[in-house]
């Protein structure tokens, strides 16, 4: 059973996590189980909020600072997660790319790498 993580609590990231939670549930092959986690929990609340309300789905929350690598490994490796949707800045690609590499997940992004103050 493959559990998603999906980085980022914008615009992009509700879209992407309702839509997501369209195909979701212990009976959905393409989405099963959905995590969501961003630096700002409230973001990540109101969008799990918001999915509950819609279609039922629990979308589980957490505070991460994406930059941090060591803890995105340990997030990736606690929750099982077998794949990692970046929906998160452009900058902190690198640092969940390495994340994923070394927790053995799957990585999607959606943007290209952007130098951090450029």
């Amino acid at each position: 059973m493959s559990k998603v993580l999906v980085i980022g609590a914008g615009g992009v990231s509700s879209v992407c996590v309702h839509k997501m939670a369209q195909l979701s549930g212990e009976n959905a092959a393409i989405f099963p189980e959905i995590h969501l986690a961003s630096r700002t929990l409230a973001k990540c609340d109101a969008i799990a909020t918001s999915v509950k309300a819609r279609t039922g789905v629990v979308v589980p929350t957490y505070e991460i600072d994406a930059e941090e690598v060591p803890a995105m490994v340990n997030l990736i490796t606690r929750l099982g997660a077998t794949h990692v949707i970046n929906l998160a800045l452009p900058y902190q690609d690198l640092p969940i790319m390495d994340a994923c590499l070394e927790a053995g997940a799957h990585y999607l992004d959606t943007a290209n790498y952007e130098p951090k103050d450029e």
